[in-house]
């Protein structure tokens, strides 16, 4: 039995698995291309410390948790940066004659060779232990803090700025130029990149000042402030950034959008660029997009109960409209990814129309819109439709044009799906009546809409129960009334809505010290049924909540957030911020 299967066997043993689960986890894990053990880590089966804890068993090896451990740099410094990077590896201890070293990968025998050679050299003795891969991340980052890794390449600027002031016969653009080039500014922004993707941010904004130049990361969709630059830098970054996406560099009067690809950490990730011009300086914004990452999955996105079930049931049509709402940044481009992995089949032609394309999904024909040659989504839709199409997706319906064809799509046997900026599902019925769409094509064509926003989600590894004030409790426990206790208990499966339960996240260096990691949709399903077609061809442009709620078991936003922050996954502070906005 090989040392894997015997991990596996080890879970059994101690209740972790069922014997009768492994194939299906192993059929699960193979299909998405990952390891078996990451998989049952992502599907938090098990807690990836008390995993590693488990195989460091079978293998033989010592365990140890660096997650919250603090090294010394004389101690780091046994294995240089960028062995440790390489192999994966850390020293983490020393006395005397004898180093610890934490491995993530106990058949990578290269590593220990490396490890072997080193301490040989330093007449010390190494001792093995096996770590996770957080264990190695928050140990290695220890090497390169901003403030070591930046400060050498600040000095190095500083210096030249000298240089360059001694040096004015030369000219500006010519500065400039030499500033790009220069090793300190690359390595700048290189660590700014690099962070932001390890950290897993969304976006990076880098702002002028009036006395510095501000680097700022979305991360699960709030902006943190992580680094504060001298503002004498700041033109020589946004001149990086112009030539690393092919930008002009002479043009600072008008707004600039780029495009870089990076390969970091073993993956390729895309870089939207917006340049703007603000008083007396640029702003940059970077949206990255892992090209790789792979669509979630509903139930990963937050689809639980009747929502789920109103979105599986009309995803079994063959024509018709659903459309994902909501404002930007909430999430509806992977909503439709999650569906559009659901519809992939063989036997159906599917194509998209997006701006940007985020997810690449295999045998999909995705297309790019590019409005500055006239490929926009409404001149792309109606080539689509010479493409033989049976389901497409259009990334937004903005204009009537595009409304207008997508409709006409949907009622000539197509499936469309496409998203609208509404702030509730109802609104979509207003907003495309307000585009002149007929109300009689509507009401024959639109089947589902689903209104969403992101809310944060509390920290596993942190979450701890809390009281709340006796107005929350009142408010929580009337909005339990509507959603009914029974309905509740279908989704929560212990709930006692006599004693309901609260939490949050206190804040642990797994998460910033936020109290928060990762995001979960919070939604309203629609089910535009035969009561709500007939009132919507009759010219309802208004769908009031009576009579939503009499053709249908509806579950608001705020009723949606309510029961996954009763789960433990969000808190009251995130349902009210996403759903009061």
């Amino acid at each position: 039995m090989d040392k894997k299967e015997e991990l596996l066997q080890v879970l059994v043993k101690n209740n972790i698995l069922r014997q009768e689960e492994l194939p299906e986890i192993k059929q699960k894990a193979q299909a998405i291309g990952k390891k078996v053990e990451d998989f049952i880590v992502e599907k938090q089966l098990i807690d990836a410390e008390e995993l590693v804890r488990h195989k460091a068993d079978v293998y033989g090896l010592l365990y140890e948790n660096l997650l919250e451990k603090k090294v010394s740099d004389k101690v780091l410094s046994t294995i240089p940066s960028e062995v440790a990077e390489n192999y994966k590896i850390v020293c983490f201890d020393r006395n005397e004659n004898e180093i610890s070293v934490g491995i993530t990968d106990p058949d990578n025998f290269k590593a220990i060779e490396a490890v072997d050679f080193l301490s040989k050299e330093a007449e010390l003795r190494a001792k093995y232990y096996l770590i996770s891969a957080g264990s190695f991340r928050a140990a290695f980052k220890q090497y390169k803090t901003y403030a070591k890794e930046l400060s050498k390449a600040l000095k190095t600027r500083e210096e030249e700025e000298k240089k360059e002031e001694s040096e004015k016969e030369q000219k500006q653009e010519k500065e400039l130029t030499e500033v790009i080039k220069s090793a300190p500014v690359i390595k700048i922004v290189s660590v700014i990149i690099r962070h932001a993707v390890e950290g897993g941010a969304s976006d990076i904004h880098v702002e002028p000042l009036k006395n510095d130049s501000r680097v700022r990361y979305r991360i699960d969709g709030i902006l943190h402030t992580t680094l504060v630059l001298p503002r004498s830098v700041h033109d020589a970054i946004v001149a990086r950034i112009k030539v690393m996406s092919n930008l002009k560099l002479d043009e600072t009067r008008v707004p600039q959008d780029g495009r870089i690809r990076l390969t970091i950490d073993d993956k390729d990730v895309d870089f939207r660029v917006s340049v703007l011009p603000v008083v007396g300086a640029e702003k940059v914004v970077m949206r990255i997009l892992e090209t790789e990452k792979k669509a979630p999955t509903l139930e990963e996105l937050g689809y639980q109960g009747i929502q789920l079930k109103i979105v599986n049931a009309n995803l079994e049509k063959t024509e018709g409209m659903m459309l994902a709402t909501g404002p930007t940044g909430s999430g509806k481009s992977s909503t439709l990814f999650a569906i559009l992995h659901i519809l992939n089949k063989e036997s159906v032609n599917i194509s998209t129309l997006e701006d940007p394309v985020e997810y690449m999904v295999k045998g999909v024909n995705q297309s790019q819109i590019k409005p500055d040659i006239g490929y926009t989504f409404a001149s792309g839709l109606r080539s689509f439709l010479r493409q033989d199409p049976d389901i497409i997706m259009v990334g937004e319906i903005r204009d009537e044009e595009t409304a207008e064809l997508a409709i006409h799509s949907a009622l000539t046997g197509h499936y469309v799906l496409s998203t609208l900026h509404t702030t509730s599902a109802a609104g979509a019925i207003t907003r495309l009546v307000d585009m002149k769409v007929e109300s009689f094509l509507l009401g024959s064509t639109m089947h589902t809409v689903i209104a969403q926003r992101l809310a944060r989600k509390i920290c596993l590894h942190c979450r701890e129960k809390i009281e709340i004030s006796e107005a929350y409790l009142r408010d929580t426990k009337e909005e339990i009334k509507k959603i009914t206790p029974e309905y509740i208990k279908t989704v929560i499966k212990d709930f006692d809505p006599e004693k309901p339960v609260f939490y949050r996240g206190k804040g642990c260096p797994r998460c910033g010290n936020t109290g928060y990691s990762g995001r979960i949709a919070i939604l309203e399903v629609l089910d535009i049924n035969d009561k709500l077609k007939d009132a919507i061809i009759s010219g309802k442009k208004h769908l009031s909540e009576e009579e939503i709620n009499e053709s249908q078991k509806f579950i608001t936003m705020k009723q949606d957030g309510i029961i996954k922050m009763l789960a433990g996954t969000t808190t009251m502070e995130e349902i009210l911020r996403v759903c009061e906005n």
